[in-house]
């Protein structure tokens, strides 16, 4: 079935990035945009690194899942769950560099960032006013940053930690 990701809200560039921005997850990517493939398979292929990917996939809502059954037995398979990605929006050039600073943000960097609002998160202080003050960033490289982050989620007005 063809699945068309629409992309309306300027954040929703973020996962799309992150997904393509080595060249491993870009194979992966592509792997899984050809065929359905186990974590073993692409763990075997591209190590540590492509297990990564898919965790990342998988919460980006990137990828759909599926149990697949393999020499006795029964693994969890991925597959690209869209088949192509429409873009309808239309940003201030000060907007579009708030989400591709917080896209392209080099890993370090954006792991002291995601560390602090996991911290705050853990504390209780969820909500997301609270944190950019806090950060000193403003709410939209805030929700770019929690759209790149695994160990993050944006849920309404609130950041929650994801558990896995």
């Amino acid at each position: 079935m063809a699945r068309i990701k629409v992309i309306k809200d300027v954040t929703d560039f973020v996962p799309i990035l992150r997904a393509v921005s080595t060249q491993t997850k870009k194979e992966v990517f592509t792997e899984l945009a050809d065929d359905w493939k186990t974590s073993d398979e692409i763990e075997e292929k591209y190590g540590d690194e492509g297990r990564e990917a898919l965790t990342l996939f998988e919460k980006m809502k990137l990828v759909e899942t599926r149990w697949q059954h393999t020499d006795r037995e029964t693994k969890k398979a991925y597959h690209t769950y869209y088949s192509s990605v429409h873009i309808d929006a239309s940003v201030p050039v000060s907007e579009i560099s708030e989400v591709l600073y917080a896209a392209m943000l080099e890993d370090e960097k954006f792991v002291e960032i995601e560390d602090k609002i996991l911290e705050q998160v853990q504390k209780g202080e969820n909500f997301a006013k609270d944190i950019s003050e806090m950060l000193e960033v403003s709410p939209l490289t805030l929700k770019s940053m929690v759209k790149r982050s695994v160990k993050l989620d944006y849920r309404g007005h609130r950041i929650l930690e994801l558990k896995e």
